[in-house]
C-alpha cells in the first residue's frame, strides 16, 4: 500500500510539474513567434512611414516656396527627387502632378528642349530610377479619376493606392503608390507621389521561415495579399482564398480595428496543422492597416517542450524506481522491527485490559531509530505498571467509602494515594466534597430521615440532637417555625371562630335596617311620581300656549301687512287719480281752443261769401264736437273727485287698522312674553323633580344592593365560622409544643353600646297622600314602589353604619 501510495503521489507530482513546463514551453514558443512577426512588422513599418516622409518632404518643400515666394528653378526640383530616389533603395519612380503649375514655374514657352513638359507645357516631371541611372519623363495630363491622384484628392492626405501590375523591364510586377496632395489656401493645386515596387518586399518576407517551414503573409490595407510563401496567391484578394474560413476572416475583421489574432488550423501552403498569429501596423496616421501574419506548425514550434516533457518522463520514470527500490528495502526492515514492537505493546495491552497480570520487555538491541523507540516504550510500560497498581489500591479504597456513604454516614473519607495526578485530584476533590457535605447537610442522614418520617406524620416536637450540619440545623429551626406557626394557627382560628359569631350577630341587624329602609322609601316615590306627572302636564299646557299665542301673533302680522297694501293701494289709485285730473285739463283746454278754433273757421266762412258755406257748416260740427268734449271732461272730473274723497276715506281707516293692529300685537307680545317665562319655570320645575325622582330611583337601587350585598355578607359570615372551626380542628390534629396552651385573642371592638341603640331603632316611613283622583290611568300605571334608606350614625363613636 506504502509502494502505491509512492508510486501515485510521484506520478501525480510528475504529471503536473510536467505539464506546467510544457505549457511553459508551449507560451515561450508563441511569445518567440509573436516577437518574431512584431519585429518584421516594426520593419516594415519603418520602410513605409520613410515613404511617407519622402512624399511629405516634396510637398514641405513645393508648399514652403509657395508662401514664402521662394524661386525654385525646375533642374533643382528634378534632382531633389533624384536625391529621394537615391536615398531609398526600395522606391522606383517620384513624380509630381500640377493642375495649376503658376504658383510656381512659368507656363513652357518652347524654348526648353528638356522632356519633363506635358504636351499643354505643364511642368510635370517623372523621374525613374533605373540602377545607377535616372531617366527623366513628363507625368500624362493631370487627371483627378487617375487612382494614383484620385485617392490623394479624396482623402486630402498621404494615401496609398492598392497594389498594381506594371511592366518593369518586360516584366510585369506589382507595384504601389504612395501620394499626398498639394494643398494652398485650401485648394488642391497638385499631387507629388513615389512608385515603389511591391517584388522586394515580397522577396524579404516570402524567404522568412519560421522553425522549419513556417512562414509569414503580408496584407496592405485594401486585403490584398502582398507577400505569400505560395507566390500564385501574391496579388489575389485574401478574403478570396479564405474560403469562408471563419477564422481566416477574423483576421481581416481585426486588421481594420487595428487588432491581433490568433488560432490554430490546417496551412494551406504545408498542408500541417498551424498557429496562425496576425499583426496589425497602421500606415501612418490614415487608420488603415498593413497586417502581418504568421504560420507555424504546431510540431515544429512545439518541438522544445515536447523533448522537455519527454526528458521530463524518462527522468521522472528512473527516479521513480530507485525510490521504489529503496522503500522496499526500508519497508522489509520496518517490517521486521514492527512486528517485534507490536508483539510487545499488545502483551502491554492485554496487562491493561486486566487480561494478563504481567509484561514483556521488547526485545530490540540495534542502535538505530527502532532501538532507541523499544527502549522508550520499556521504561514507559514500567512507569505504566506502577501506575495502575497504585490506581487499583485507591480505587478500592474509594469502593469502602462509597459503601459507607451508601449506609448513611458522612463522616469518613479516602486514605490511599497514587502518583497518577488525575486521579490524585479526584481523591482529594471526592474528599472535600464529603467534608463539604457533612457540613452542608449532616453527619448521620439515618437521622434526618427519621425525623422527616415524623414530620410527615404531623409530630413536630422531635428535634436533631449533637449535629452541627447546616441542613441539620435547618430543619431544627423549620421545626421551631412549624411549632410555632401552628400556635399561631390555633390562636387565630379562635379568634376567627369568636369574631364571625359576632358579624353573624351584626349582619342580622344589617338586614333588618335594610328592609326598614325599603319600606320607608316606598311611599317617598310614589309621591313624588304624582308631583312629576302633575308638573308635566302644566308644561304641556303652557306650551300649547305659547303656541296659540305665536299663532296669533302671526295672524295679527298678516292682518297689519295687509293694512299696509291697502294704504299703499290707496296712495297709488290718488296718483292714477291725479292724473287723470291732469288729462281732464289738458282736454278741457283742448276743447276750448277748438271752440276758438271754430269760431275763426265761421267768420272765416261767412267772410268767404257762398263759397265758404260748406266750411262754415264743418267749423259748426266742430264747434259742436268741442262742446261735448268739454262738458264729457267735466262730468269725468266730478266723478274723479268723488273717487278721490272715496279714496281718501279709505286710506284713512287702513291706517286705523295698522295703528289697531300695532296695539294688539304689543298686548299679544307682552302676554307671550309671560307665557314663556312660566313654560320655562315650569320645564325647570319638571326638570329639578325628575331629577330628584332618579336620584331617589338610584337610591332604590344602591338599597336594593345593599340588601344583597347584606345577605352575601351573611353567607361569608357562616363561611367563615365554618373556615373558623375548621381551622382550630385541622390543628389540633397537629402535635406540637404549647399545644393546650393556646387561647383565643383578645380584641377590642369599637361597637358602643349607642350603635347598638340606634340600629334597634325602628325606621319611621316618609307618608303622604295621593290624589290618584288627578291622574291618567296609563300615569298611575307608571308609579313603582321605590326602597328608601337613611344614614344611621352615632356622634360619639368613631364607626358609622350606613344603611341605603
Amino acid at each position: 500500500m506504502l509502494v502505491v501510495s509512492v508510486i501515485v503521489s510521484l506520478g501525480t507530482m510528475i504529471f503536473f510539474t510536467t505539464k506546467k513546463q510544457y505549457e511553459n514551453a508551449e507560451k515561450q514558443s508563441k511569445e518567440y513567434i509573436k516577437a518574431t512577426v512584431k519585429s518584421y512588422a516594426i520593419e516594415q513599418k519603418a520602410i513605409f512611414d520613410k515613404t511617407i516622409t519622402e512624399v511629405e518632404s516634396i510637398v514641405n518643400r513645393i508648399e514652403t516656396a509657395i508662401k514664402t515666394d521662394e524661386k525654385l528653378t525646375k533642374e533643382g526640383m528634378i534632382e531633389f527627387q533624384k536625391n529621394i530616389l537615391k536615398n531609398n533603395d526600395f522606391l522606383y519612380t517620384a513624380w509630381i502632378g500640377f493642375e495649376d503649375d503658376s504658383y510656381l514655374f512659368d507656363r513652357y514657352d518652347g524654348s526648353d528642349k528638356n522632356p519633363y513638359y506635358t504636351p499643354k507645357g505643364v511642368f510635370q516631371p517623372l523621374v525613374t530610377k533605373n540602377g545607377e541611372k535616372f531617366e527623366i519623363e513628363f507625368l500624362p495630363e493631370f487627371d483627378k479619376d487617375a487612382i494614383y491622384i484620385k485617392k490623394a484628392i479624396e482623402n486630402k492626405r498621404v494615401s496609398i493606392v492598392e497594389p498594381y501590375e506594371y511592366e518593369l523591364s518586360g516584366k510585369k510586377v506589382l507595384m504601389a503608390t504612395v501620394s499626398s496632395p498639394i494643398i494652398i489656401d485650401g485648394k488642391i493645386i497638385g499631387v507629388v507621389g513615389v512608385d515603389f515596387t511591391l517584388e522586394a518586399i515580397n522577396n524579404a518576407i516570402s524567404s522568412i521561415t519560421l522553425f522549419d517551414t513556417g512562414y509569414l503573409i503580408f496584407i496592405e490595407p485594401s486585403g490584398a495579399i502582398i507577400s505569400h510563401k505560395d507566390s500564385k496567391r501574391v496579388g489575389k484578394i485574401y478574403a478570396d482564398t479564405a474560403n469562408g474560413d471563419i477564422d481566416r476572416m477574423n483576421i481581416l475583421e481585426n486588421q481594420k480595428q487595428g487588432k491581433s489574432y490568433e488560432f490554430y488550423t490546417l496551412a494551406k501552403a504545408t498542408g500541417k496543422t498551424s498557429y496562425f498569429y496576425s499583426y496589425p501596423f497602421e500606415f501612418g496616421d490614415t487608420k488603415r492597416y498593413f497586417v502581418l501574419i504568421s504560420a507555424s506548425a504546431e510540431e515544429e514550434y512545439l518541438k522544445s517542450a515536447n523533448d522537455v516533457r519527454n526528458f521530463s518522463l524518462v527522468f521522472a520514470l528512473i527516479v521513480t524506481g530507485l525510490i521504489v527500490a529503496i522503500v522496499m528495502y526500508s519497508m522489509r526492515t520496518l517490517s521486521k522491527n514492527l512486528t517485534i514492537i507490536s508483539s510487545g505493546l499488545l502483551g502491554f495491552f492485554s496487562f491493561l485490559n486486566k487480561e494478563t497480570t504481567t509484561t514483556k520487555q521488547i526485545e530490540i538491541n540495534s542502535n538505530d531509530e527502532f532501538g532507541t523507540m523499544a527502549k522508550v516504550i520499556n521504561e514507559n510500560i514500567k512507569r505504566t505498571q506502577d501506575l495502575i497498581n497504585q490506581d487499583s489500591a485507591l480505587i478500592d479504597d474509594v469502593k469502602r467509602v462509597v459503601d459507607i456513604v451508601k449506609s448513611g454516614h458522612l463522616d469518613t473519607k479516602i486514605e490511599k494515594s497514587t502518583q497518577n495526578i488525575g486521579l490524585e485530584e479526584l481523591k482529594n476533590s471526592f474528599n472535600e466534597m464529603l467534608e463539604v457535605t457533612r457540613e452542608n447537610v449532616c453527619s448521620d442522614i439515618n437521622k434526618v430521615i427519621a425525623l422527616l418520617e415524623d414530620f410527615s406524620r404531623l409530630n413536630f416536637r422531635a428535634r436533631l440532637e449533637n449535629d452541627n450540619g447546616k441542613i441539620a440545623n435547618g430543619i431544627n429551626n423549620l421545626a421551631s417555625i412549624i411549632n410555632d406557626m401552628l400556635k399561631e394557627n390555633k390562636s387565630n382560628g379562635m379568634t376567627l371562630e369568636q369574631s364571625s359569631k359576632e358579624l353573624l350577630e351584626d349582619v342580622d341587624r344589617l338586614n333588618l335596617s335594610s328592609n326598614e329602609a325599603a319600606a320607608s322609601l316606598e311611599e317617598t316615590a310614589a309621591a313624588l311620581e304624582e308631583i312629576t306627572s302633575n308638573i308635566r302636564n302644566n308644561t304641556e299646557n303652557i306650551a300649547k300656549m305659547a303656541q296659540y299665542s305665536n299663532e296669533i301673533i302671526k295672524a295679527s302680522a298678516s292682518g297689519e301687512a295687509l293694512a299696509n297694501e291697502t294704504t299703499t293701494a290707496m296712495d297709488e289709485i290718488n296718483s292714477k287719480v291725479s292724473m287723470v285730473n291732469d288729462a281732464i285739463s289738458v282736454i278741457d283746454k283742448i276743447a276750448f281752443q277748438t271752440n276758438i278754433l271754430s269760431l275763426n273757421a265761421a267768420v272765416e266762412a261767412a267772410t268767404a261769401g257762398e263759397a265758404g258755406k260748406g266750411f262754415a257748416v264743418v267749423a259748426q260740427e266742430v264747434r259742436n264736437l268741442a262742446t261735448r268734449s268739454a262738458e264729457a271732461a267735466k262730468e269725468i272730473k266730478n266723478i274723479v273727485e268723488e273717487a278721490t274723497i272715496k279714496a281718501n276715506e279709505g286710506k284713512t281707516i287702513a291706517t286705523n287698522m295698522i295703528d289697531g293692529y300695532k296695539g294688539l300685537n304689543e298686548s299679544i307680545s307682552k302676554t307671550i312674553n309671560l307665557i314663556s317665562d312660566i313654560e320655562m319655570s315650569s320645564k325647570e320645575q319638571l326638570s329639578g323633580i325628575e331629577q330628584i325622582n332618579d336620584a331617589v330611583n338610584e337610591l332604590d337601587r344602591q338599597t336594593q344592593q345593599n340588601a344583597m350585598i347584606a345577605t352575601e355578607t351573611n353567607d361569608i359570615a357562616m363561611n367563615l365560622d365554618e373556615v373558623a372551626k375548621l381551622i382550630v380542628e385541622d390543628t389540633n390534629k397537629k402535635e406540637f409544643n404549647g399545644k393546650t396552651s393556646v387561647q383565643a385573642k383578645n380584641i377590642n371592638t369599637k361597637r358602643t353600646s349607642s350603635n347598638l341603640e340606634i340600629a334597634k331603632k325602628e325606621v319611621k316611613p316618609l307618608k303622604k297622600e295621593k290624589d290618584k283622583s288627578n291622574l291618567s290611568s296609563k300615569e298611575s300605571e307608571n308609579i313603582k314602589t321605590k326602597s328608601k334608606f337613611e344614614v344611621i350614625s352615632d356622634s360619639s363613636s368613631n364607626d358609622e353604619w350606613e344603611s341605603f
